[in-house]
């Protein structure tokens, strides 16, 4: 039997962490087998995940990853935590659809950060959802915003 021939050497994928756009940023994701309940819709718990991959692509963009946060980038070592987050769900999504998941800043304050996020399908949106992020020290507690992740926000 004969080998398959070896892969190239990975090039980047620009694309992989969405884009950013006029006031946000957009991530396409498509749904899996995995992602769906037993008739094939999107499970609601997977629009979770699907927000969460937003947030953190529009933040990693920005400049504001996860890692470089836990190691100290922006003085202490700290970390992102939602707060609290509000789901309107308005129309299923089932498998194989593209979708596509948006993110806006929609407030700043103190320790938190509220994003308005949505996810559509082919233009029509399915879900929406309001997320209030806090930034925690070490301990789990709540602190202000590094001045350099709030700028980045702007």
């Amino acid at each position: 039997m004969t080998r398959p021939p070896s892969p190239p050497p990975s090039a980047p994928w620009p694309d992989l962490a969405g884009r950013l756009v006029d006031g946000g940023h957009v991530l396409p994701v498509r749904v899996y087998y995995e992602d769906t309940d037993f008739s094939g819709v999107v499970y609601h718990a997977s629009y979770l995940r699907f927000f969460e991959r937003g947030r953190t692509d529009f933040l990693r963009l920005l400049g504001i990853g996860h890692a470089a946060m836990a190691a100290g980038a922006f003085g202490a070592a700290r970390a992102f935590a939602v707060r609290s987050m509000t789901l309107d769900f308005r129309r299923p999504a089932t498998i194989d659809d593209v979708l596509e998941v948006a993110t806006r800043g929609a407030e700043l304050s103190g320790a938190r950060i509220v994003l308005d996020q949505s996810i559509a399908r082919a233009g029509e949106v399915l879900v929406t959802a309001s997320v209030t992020v806090v930034v925690i020290d070490g301990d789990g507690r709540p602190c202000r915003l590094p001045a350099a992740i709030r700028e980045r926000l702007g």
